[in-house]
């Protein structure tokens, strides 16, 4: 499912337009995104979690020479389904 076919599902669902149902999905994940560069998670009970991975720097190989090289420490978002999710995919 891409994002015109949520769109569509989230508006056949909810009873609201299209273009109403796009806006909220586009300030969900503007306010996801938001957060979780802030360093804070956002937690949605039984959904899951969205939180802010801190990856330590380390060393490294290039792997088309061998060469040792450092990689540089970096933040990655990181998302953990919800126990309900979970038992709902299964």
């Amino acid at each position: 499912m891409n994002k015109v076919e949520l769109v569509e599902a989230m508006a056949k669902k909810t009873g609201l337009s299209k273009k109403d149902a796009e806006g909220a999905l586009k300030a969900f994940i503007e306010t996801v995104e938001f957060e979780v560069k802030k360093g804070r998670k956002v937690q949605l009970v039984g959904f899951g979690t969205f939180e802010l991975s801190k990856r330590a720097a380390r060393k490294g190989r290039n792997p088309q020479t061998g060469e040792a090289m450092k990689i540089k420490a970096s933040k990655t978002p990181k998302f953990k389904p919800g126990k309900a999710f979970k038992d709902a995919v299964n």
